[in-house]
């Protein structure tokens, strides 16, 4: 028997874990994957992306879980790629590396006041209800009745049910302790849901708009106006069976709101954020009312109003960022690749490097897109193995991490963690679980005396 394909998979996300499986699959069992991660936890968006009130999606964990119970796949966390390893060191101890790293930032608006406290990323609130670590110590003013979530995505979507919720709705999810607490204290009251275009052109899914109205303590507002129609947006609503099914439950809201429960969303469309107001922090929203032109691009009015918010939140997409030695393009913000091949300047294929998730195809599908992804990426890692010209791998990774004596991360030592956080919750009558965030505590429950 031909000895094992030795391969590094980067990330321990979906993407990275959906490779090690497929790794696996298309090799016959004949390979050894390690799975490194920056962080102690293995699962990426699934733990840190997925709001906590949606555990039904988490349940997606329970089947990567299998992935890194396999006998070929070993978890190494606590590992930064530029940091504790490099790129050619990884190139001397696999035969191949598959970078699923994701995407981590958020775009800009590039609007003025957009740097001012109180205008924020929505993927760092995003991180700290989810008990990310490096969002552990973040602090949002949440002393404002109204608030501006930028966007018309199902992360959109997220942040304003988790700003609209009480604590008692979020009690029995995993949020952070301390996640809780600084909600119980929020004033919020109203929150604008802002998209620059159309319902016909919305991002988020039914299901997930149809949440937003069905939370106890909110009420949900469209302006019949922002529902007019354009001709491109009514045909694609005629079109495309999702569109219809948003525009359906949008039109629900259109009538005039209740006004009997202590919480409101507002779904705003045609308008474009100009400019956030402020000295010293945010102060309120500039927006530009806009439609279609004839040729299907974005138009300014020149017509505008000024919300009175104190806290901006936007969501209006992710992009990934660049990895320490490895080929990126800066407008894409991916890796170049040919099918998950990474290319190298001169667009040849760079030898024994690869891609999958969205740091090769850009933020785009959801969770189970990321399996076609990287049975691609991987068929073609082993299609140029078995051409036979790489070099045998020359040392180990055990004996680099014992060299500079790393404290990594093992699966044994996350399943340590993993009781940790299902004992809290149990102490604070929570639910299954209770995240640890911040890296000390995190550390510790890997490593109990």
């Amino acid at each position: 028997m031909t000895a094992p394909v030795r391969v590094a998979v980067i990330g321990s996300g979906p993407a990275g874990l959906y490779a090690a499986e497929a790794l696996v699959k298309q090799a016959d069992g004949n390979v050894r994957v390690d799975v490194l991660d920056r962080l102690p936890t293995p699962y990426g968006l699934v733990r840190y992306g997925v709001a906590p009130d949606h555990p039904s999606i988490k349940s997606i964990a329970r089947y990567l879980q299998k992935v890194l119970e396999h006998p070929a796949v070993r978890f190494f966390g606590g590992v930064e790629l530029g940091r504790d390893v490099t790129r050619e060191e990884l190139l001397d101890c696999y035969d191949a590396v598959v970078y699923a790293t994701g995407a981590m930032v958020d775009r800009r608006m590039g609007i003025p006041g957009e740097d001012l406290p109180g205008s924020v990323a929505a993927t760092d609130f995003v991180n700290w209800y989810c008990g990310h670590p490096d969002a552990a110590d973040h602090v949002f003013d949440l002393s404002a009745e109204e608030v501006a979530v930028i966007g018309v995505g199902n992360v959109a979507v997220d942040v304003v049910r988790i700003l609209a919720r009480t604590p008692e709705e979020l009690r029995h999810t995993d949020v952070p302790e301390h996640v809780l607490e600084a909600l119980g204290r929020s004033r919020v009251r109203r929150v604008h849901m802002i998209g620059r275009r159309g319902p016909a052109q919305a991002k988020f899914t039914t299901k997930e708009l149809r949440e937003l109205g069905a939370l106890p303590n909110s009420e949900i507002h469209v302006r019949p106006e922002d529902m007019e129609l354009d001709p491109a947006g009514a045909a694609v609503a005629e079109s495309d069976r999702h569109v219809r099914g948003n525009i359906k439950v949008l039109r629900e809201w259109t009538g005039p709101p209740a006004g009997d429960r202590p919480r409101r969303i507002d779904v705003r469309f045609w308008r474009a954020p100009a400019e956030i107001l402020g000295s010293t922090r945010v102060e309120g929203l500039r927006l530009e009312v806009t439609r279609l032109g004839e040729d299907g691009r974005l138009v300014r009015t020149g017509e505008s109003e000024t919300l009175p918010v104190g806290l901006v939140l936007r969501s209006v997409g992710y992009q990934s960022v660049p990895l320490a030695g490895v080929p990126f393009d800066e407008r894409a913000h991916v890796v170049p690749n040919a099918g998950g091949r990474v290319l190298g300047p001169d667009g040849a294929p760079v030898p024994r490097e690869y891609v999958a998730g969205w740091i090769k195809r850009g933020p785009t599908g959801v969770v189970g897109t990321n399996k076609s992804d990287a049975a691609e990426t991987v068929r073609h890692l082993l299609e140029d193995h078995a051409a036979g010209t790489w070099p045998e791998p020359d040392r180990k990774i055990e004996e680099l991490f014992e060299a500079r004596c790393l404290p990594v991360v093992t699966y044994a030592d996350w399943l340590n963690l993993d009781a940790a956080e299902i004992a809290l919750a149990r102490s604070l009558d929570r639910g299954e679980r209770v995240k640890l965030a911040r890296w000390e505590a995190m550390r510790r429950a890997c490593h109990p005396s």
